[in-house]
């Protein structure tokens, strides 16, 4: 068991080491910051300055270098646009992402758990199709073209709910309901299919002989066993979540983590952009491998792979 976590470990932080370097990259493909800060005439003297303020004057290995070892120490360095400590900014933008990542889950559980047992329940009915209908439209529409209609209709038209900030608990609901909208449609697909397959099964069955409620053997019994691979997946929505979060709160100018990026991309800040895509992928692997372990003492098999 011991050596299946330590290479479990040693993959994770194998991965983490070559995403950095992918991101490190790829940051650098998308142009050179100093030309957003300094006006189109400015001379090559305040251009060569500016590089080595900014420390883009030396060689990329020992950029990619500085970088890795000061985030190992847990400095992410400043940022270009604001010149502030990007762990700042970061303290400042997470606990808004983390707050409307747990309402948009709430909304998930709300919505899938329910759709997804009475879909598998009432199979080929009216509440069946209705149900596979909202879970090709949450994975088939794009999460930022459903934020703006929801804005158009509940914030625009009917003037019920605010449009941007975190000021209340009536600003969560439409970037929460948007956030959640993709998950909403793919747990409940996967939970109807598990539940089919449980229903199905020998002592569930068995249980309808001994004379047990409907309603207990569905909710009580076989939900019980059907969220087993709802959980397996855990890891990937998680995954989707922070990388819908992104667009979600850019189109409702939500002061969270996939704003801080957005602004991050547009203004070509290095640091932020590295920071953000670390410390998301950090939380992502960290998911996985404790997926992983948890699997591995529940069923032993999973050690030998």
């Amino acid at each position: 068991m011991q050596r299946y976590i330590l290479k479990r470990i040693f993959q994770s932080l194998l991965t983490l080491l070559v995403l950095s370097m992918l991101i490190f990259i790829v940051c650098r493909l998308t142009g050179d910051p100093v030309t957003l800060m300094l006006p189109d005439d400015a001379s090559y003297e305040d251009v060569a300055q500016l590089r080595t303020a900014l420390g883009l004057d030396r060689p990329l290995p020992v950029q990619y270098w500085l970088f890795l070892s000061s985030a190992l120490a847990g400095d992410f360095g400043r940022s270009i646009k604001g010149q502030v400590p990007v762990l700042d900014l970061i303290q400042e933008r997470l606990p808004n992402s983390i707050k409307l990542g747990i309402v948009s889950l709430l909304i998930t559980v709300i919505l899938a758990f329910p759709l997804g047992v009475m879909a598998a329940v009432k199979k080929g009915t009216a509440i069946d199709t209705l149900a596979n209908l909202i879970a090709v439209l949450g994975q088939s529409l794009p999460q930022f073209w459903v934020g703006i209609v929801l804005i158009q209709i509940f914030a625009v038209h009917l003037r019920w709910l605010p449009v941007a900030g975190n000021g209340s608990l009536w600003h969560y609901m439409l970037p929460g309901f948007t956030l959640g909208w993709f998950l909403v449609a793919g747990i409940m697909r996967l939970l109807r299919s598990s539940m089919l397959d449980v229903l199905d099964s020998e002592f569930v069955k068995l249980a309808r002989i001994k004379g047990v409620s409907g309603w207990v053997v569905v909710w009580k019994h076989a939900l019980k066993n059907a969220i087993i691979p709802v959980l397996t997946f855990a890891s990937i929505y998680v995954a989707i979540l922070i990388t819908g979060a992104i667009l979600v709160e850019t189109v409702f100018a939500w002061p969270g983590i996939g704003q801080l990026i957005y602004q991050g991309i547009v203004y070509r800040d290095f640091p932020v952009i590295q920071a953000v895509v670390l410390l998301t992928a950090v939380i992502v692997v960290i998911v996985n491998l404790g997926v992983d372990i948890t699997y591995a003492y529940v069923d032993p098999r999973i050690r030998l792979h």
